[in-house]
C-alpha cells in the first residue's frame, strides 16, 4: 500500500516546490507570503534540522497525517469555521532518505531549537507509522482557547526534505497531477 505524504496547496512557480531560502532568491513575493508564519518567531527559520545539515529555512515540510483530522478538530474548539483543506500528496517512496529526515514535534512553545533526539531517519515505513495524530495533539487543537496560537501542526510529526521537490511528484486531492 502507498504511504502518502501531506503538503497544504499553494501558488507555486516554476518545476519545483522550493523551501524558504531558495523562495527569497527565486520568487521574493512568494518568500514573504511565507515568511509572515514566522512572524511571531524569526529566528525559527534559522533554527537547526541537524540530520540534514541545514536550517529550517532550507528545508520543504510534509506531513505524514492527513490535514482533515486536524482541521476538524481546530473546527471544534470553535476557533475556526468549517473547512475544505486543498492539499497535494506524495509517494512518500519518492523521497531519498539521505535527503530527508522526520521530525518528532512536541507541543512545547518554549523548546527551541528542537532537540537532536527529535530528529529520526527518514523511511517510508517509519512515516506510515506516524500517520495518525496523537490524542494528545488532537485534544490540544479541540480545546484552543480564545486567544491561544493557531499551530495546527504544533505537535504533528514533519517530513523534512532538504532542498526542492518536482511539482510532477505531487497529485491534487482528486489524484491529478499538479501543475505549475
Amino acid at each position: 500500500m502507498t504511504t502518502l505524504l501531506y503538503k497544504a496547496a499553494g501558488d507555486i512557480r516554476g518545476d519545483d516546490i522550493l523551501p524558504l531560502s531558495q523562495l527569497r532568491v527565486h520568487y521574493p513575493d512568494l518568500y514573504e507570503l511565507h515568511f509572515k508564519k514566522y512572524a511571531d518567531r524569526p529566528h525559527g527559520v534559522n533554527a537547526p534540522v541537524y540530520p540534514l545539515d541545514c536550517t529550517w529555512a532550507d528545508v520543504v515540510f510534509l506531513s505524514p497525517v492527513h490535514p482533515a483530522p486536524i482541521f476538524e478538530a481546530m473546527h471544534e474548539s470553535g476557533r475556526i469555521g468549517p473547512v475544505v483543506v486543498d492539499y497535494w500528496t506524495l509517494d512518500a517512496d519518492l523521497l531519498d532518505p539521505a535527503n530527508t529526515c522526520i521530525l518528532l514535534k512536541r507541543h512545547d512553545p518554549e523548546l527551541r531549537p528542537q532537540p537532536v533526539e527529535d530528529f529520526i531517519p527518514y523511511t517510508p515505513e517509519a512515516a506510515a507509522a506516524l500517520s495518525t495524530p496523537s490524542e494528545q495533539a488532537l485534544h490540544r487543537l479541540r480545546n484552543l482557547n480564545a486567544i491561544e496560537p493557531l499551530y495546527p501542526w504544533a505537535d504533528i510529526p514533519h517530513i523534512l526534505h532538504r532542498g526542492p521537490i518536482p511539482v510532477t511528484a505531487f497529485r491534487t486531492a482528486a489524484g491529478d497531477p499538479v501543475t505549475a
